[in-house]
């Protein structure tokens, strides 16, 4: 089990009242509605994260178009006859 830690900061009284009133609707305390709400934001940001890095890692290996690759650039001008 980890150790829970005390966090105190302001807040407008109008605020708090309404954020009351919502965490009440969910049947939470406002500490427990911020504690689900800052793990949401975390666990966002960690998958924002894993996900920038796998772009920009398909972005520095290229990605297959299923073309071929060209040794002769004078092959692709030349003119087949028709018939």
């Amino acid at each position: 089990m980890t150790a829970n830690h005390y966090v105190r900061f302001e807040i407008d009284s109008a605020l708090l009242k309404s954020a009351r009133a919502f965490a009440a609707r969910r049947g939470l305390s406002v500490s427990e509605m911020l504690t689900e709400e800052l793990r949401a934001l975390v666990a966002g940001d960690r998958e924002y994260e894993s996900a920038r890095r796998c772009a920009a890692a398909m972005l520095d290996d290229g990605i297959s178009l299923g073309g071929v690759q060209v040794t002769d650039r004078g092959a692709l001008h030349e003119r087949h006859r028709i018939g």
